[in-house]
């Protein structure tokens, strides 16, 4: 499913946080929204799903433009946001309509892809915080999204949960093929994930410059090539700060 910002600008209380911001997201391109902190990748992520409505400009997906909650868009915070009074399988069918064995069987299906089949019985405060996490892309991913919003997902995460998770994403995209917008401060991160990085800088914030990852998948965290990538990136940013 295809994405489109054209112009959008957020202010709030009389402070713009992004202005004037364009891009294009192709179906089923990862994308990077990569930044210092307040440059406002999580506001255009807010705008993009529909949850923050106030702001300037366009965002069209899949040709409609719209500022309602898409029913086609997934969103996974930075938190996992679990019910604690729910089960792992519960809160995965939460929200759902339809009879309870069919529900049960999709959350199931799920819960199967990001490696919890074994763990469907179990309460928010017996997981630990990567299980967490795997819930709640299961639960993002319930209602087949073809567009996947992620706000940093695994910032809170030991670095080697982290990149398990970073993985479990990959394959998650390699079978289901969602458009996947990803905020993070990781540059490791956007160079191992995505497509393409879209750097945001200043405030307001703005669109400083896009970098295109040509690698195939899977691949190699420690490669010179993704090196390189880092570098230009950190240059990038250093002239930001001037």
């Amino acid at each position: 499913m295809s994405l489109a910002l054209r112009d959008v600008s957020r202010t709030f209380n009389g402070t713009t946080a992004v202005q004037n911001v364009n891009l294009e997201v192709q179906p089923g391109e990862i994308v990077g929204l990569l930044g210092t902190s307040g440059c406002g990748k999580s506001t255009l992520l807010r705008a993009i799903s529909g949850l923050d409505t106030d702001y300037e400009g366009e965002i069209e997906i899949n040709g409609t433009v719209t500022k309602e909650i898409h029913d086609t868009t997934g969103f996974i915070f930075q938190e996992p946001r679990l019910l604690p009074w729910l089960n792992v399988l519960d809160n995965v069918t939460f929200g759902l309509t339809g009879k309870r064995q069919e529900k049960e069987s999709l959350a199931v299906e799920y819960l199967t892809s990001v490696g919890l089949y074994g763990k469907k019985k179990l309460y928010p405060r017996e997981l630990s915080g990567g299980m967490a996490q795997r819930v709640a892309i299961a639960r993002a991913l319930v209602t087949s999204p073809q567009v996947l919003l992620l706000d940093e997902p695994f910032s809170a995460l030991d670095a080697f949960t982290k990149m398990q998770l970073q993985d479990l994403l990959l394959n998650v995209w390699e079978k289901y093929q969602p458009t996947i917008v990803l905020v993070t401060h990781d540059i490791d991160e956007a160079t191992y994930l995505c497509d393409r990085i879209v750097m945001l800088s200043g405030q307001p914030g703005e669109v400083e410059r896009e970098i295109s990852l040509e690698q195939k998948r899977p691949r190699n965290r420690g490669s010179k090539e993704l090196a390189h990538i880092k570098s230009e990136i950190l240059q990038c940013l250093d002239l930001n700060k001037k």
